[in-house]
């Protein structure tokens, strides 16, 4: 019964809609940012200096980091860097269909509309920006795999208005946190701290829009439709997050693919940092009830439970 009664409780409080669009429309005029003439894209990279912490690379911690050379353990973050923002550029792409399908047949005039209009300009720009910054990096052909960048066709055409948005709070959150760290670092690459900050700064404002809609969308589902959310929403989760670095990249810095998948899949740190990403978006959907039933097998399977 909570699962149920709990978001439309919370829905009661959600602020008004198009009061929401008209403040995020002027924060949108005062804080946006293009990449192009922003980030000094012919700037050399530091040879010294890491690309994510390296605490947080997937193979921190295991044997075969400890076998690693201090170059190999940079090369690595650097092209693990290029998978995220690939893997990226794949869900963003999703996005940006979704939120052209959302606003279809919504008043033209509306605040809300012109918001999302706004939103999917912003997912153009920053597209661009990771498709710049992994080419800068040597990894411009990463992304989610085969099967999984078909698998984003369904999700684009069947989604609705809580799939949509749930999805959208759920990777970009991921992202947000893990880029949160990355602006701040002074001991990271300069590149990836400044394309962080920009992320960081603009997406504040799409997970808000996000957030606010999914708590208006989902209270009008019904059982099936709520089951049926739950479930789709579990397996977008599962797939972005175990697809969150290509094993390409073990390749491109000499390891062999299949003991540097294993290794991964099984290093506590890894996980640890995936369910740090995670927590807070977790939290919420949660809250929401969107992470239950069968499909909650996906987000512990995901690793961010």
């Amino acid at each position: 019964m909570s699962m149920i009664t709990a978001p439309e409780s919370t829905t009661r409080d959600v602020p008004d809609r198009e009061d929401t669009a008209r403040r995020l429309l002027r924060t949108s005029a005062k804080h946006s940012y293009d990449p192009d003439t922003e980030i000094d894209w012919e700037a050399p990279l530091a040879p010294d200096r890491y690309f994510i912490a390296p605490h947080r690379s997937s193979l921190y911690g295991t044997a075969l980091w400890d076998r690693m050379s201090e170059e190999q353990r940079i090369a690595l973050t650097k092209h693990e860097v290029a998978s995220l923002y690939s893997t990226g550029i794949w869900f963003e792409t999703i996005l940006m269909q979704m939120l052209i399908r959302h606003v279809y047949d919504r008043p033209k005039g509306s605040a809300h509309a012109r918001y999302a209009w706004t939103e999917i300009a912003d997912e153009c720009r920053h597209s661009v920006m990771f498709s710049r910054m992994a080419e800068k990096f040597g990894g411009p052909e990463y992304g989610p795999g085969w099967f999984v960048h078909h698998l984003g066709r369904l999700l684009k055409t069947v989604s609705n208005g809580t799939l949509t948005f749930g999805a959208a709070i759920y990777v970009e959150e991921i992202l947000d946190v893990l880029q949160r760290e990355q602006m701040v670092d002074q001991s990271l690459q300069p590149m990836v701290q400044q394309v962080s900050r920009i992320h960081v700064i603009e997406e504040a404002r799409h997970i808000r829009y996000a957030r606010e809609e999914t708590l208006r969308q989902w209270p009008r589902l019904g059982w099936l439709g709520r089951a049926y959310s739950r479930f789709i929403l579990a397996m977008a989760v599962y797939f972005a997050t175990t697809r969150l670095i290509d094993p390409k990249v073990y390749a491109a810095v000499g390891l062999d693919v299949d003991e540097a998948v294993a290794a991964a899949a099984a290093n506590p740190h890894w996980r640890q940092t995936k369910q740090m990403a995670a927590r807070k978006v977790v939290d919420f959907l949660e809250e929401v009830g969107l992470v239950a039933g069968p499909g909650k097998l996906l987000w512990r399977r995901a690793g961010v439970l």
